[in-house]
């Protein structure tokens, strides 16, 4: 049986523009947005000058927003921004390639820095695989409520929130081989192709058989 599977990057190649910005924007709105970026600007700096690397940035400005947030709000606006914003990022001719892909039942894997909290719903959707970045969470103690005269104090359910850390490493270069290599045995495949448009997708891309850069645009 000759089995097939694909990896594809997620931000830039299959989308216009870096979902994380869109979804910031989503959630946060515009000036929010901005004010974030330009009190956070000396870590991005410090980012593009090689001092500090991909994932303190990126934790730097997760934390900045969403730290904090309880993870069952987070995620209903990941959903809706995955319903109502996401579709129109996506590059017609990525969708059309992935529909392409299936119908000649080739295993298709979205390998992403994104989040899985916004990708997983669209993912899902279209019958697709995701490997992605993933966040921390932490269980707040339940507080008890104020008793009145005649009830003693109440507690809550305790409230899972995001620490604005990543969990484990930010699936990003090499990242994604480890990723790919801990979920599928390579070997079992008598093709392999990936597309990719950054440096951080070129250790993906040296797996595969047959290889895209920047594709769809």
């Amino acid at each position: 049986m000759n089995r097939q599977i694909a990896f594809l990057d997620f931000d830039g190649t299959i989308t216009g523009k870096d979902t994380l910005l869109e979804f910031i924007k989503f959630s946060k709105g515009s000036l929010h947005f901005y004010l974030g970026f330009l009190i956070n600007s000396p870590w991005l700096v410090a980012y593009r000058a090689g001092i500090i690397s991909n994932q303190t940035a990126k934790e730097r400005i997760l934390t900045w927003f969403f730290g904090g947030i309880p993870l069952e709000v987070f995620q209903d606006t990941c959903n809706r921004f995955a319903a109502t914003t996401l579709p129109g990022l996506i590059r017609p001719k990525a969708l059309k390639e992935i529909r392409l892909l299936q119908e000649h039942s080739v295993e298709v894997v979205i390998v992403s820095a994104s989040l899985a909290n916004w990708l997983s719903p669209w993912t899902d959707e279209i019958g697709i695989a995701l490997l992605a970045t993933r966040l921390q969470t932490r269980n707040h103690p339940s507080t008890p409520q104020p008793d009145t005269p005649d009830t003693a104090p109440q507690p809550t359910a305790p409230t899972t929130r995001l620490t604005g850390k990543i969990l484990g490493r930010n699936c990003h270069g090499e990242e994604k081989v480890r990723r790919i290599r801990e979920s599928y045995d390579l070997s079992a495949y008598d093709k392999i192709t990936a597309y990719g448009d950054s440096s951080g997708d070129k250790p993906m891309l040296a797996l595969a058989n047959y290889t895209f850069f920047k594709p769809f645009r």
